[in-house]
């Protein structure tokens, strides 16, 4: 696999982690690892997170 097509899956997979970070908030939804409530300020850190790397792999593949 080139270079650029790697990061444009690695953009795809970022991106598509912080929207469903980003459904999760919207629609309320409980997450449960092992037992323990996974608190919400989580998901908007992992949303923040998800987009840049999402952003800067897109970027970088061009």
């Amino acid at each position: 696999m080139s270079r650029k097509g790697y990061l444009g899956l690695v953009g795809v997979i970022f991106i598509l982690i912080a929207l469903l970070h980003l459904l999760r908030l919207v629609m309320g939804w409980e997450a449960v690892i092992g037992g323990w409530a996974v608190p919400t300020w989580l998901s908007v850190v992992a949303l923040i997170l998800g987009a840049y790397l999402g952003f800067e792999a897109f970027r970088q593949s061009k």
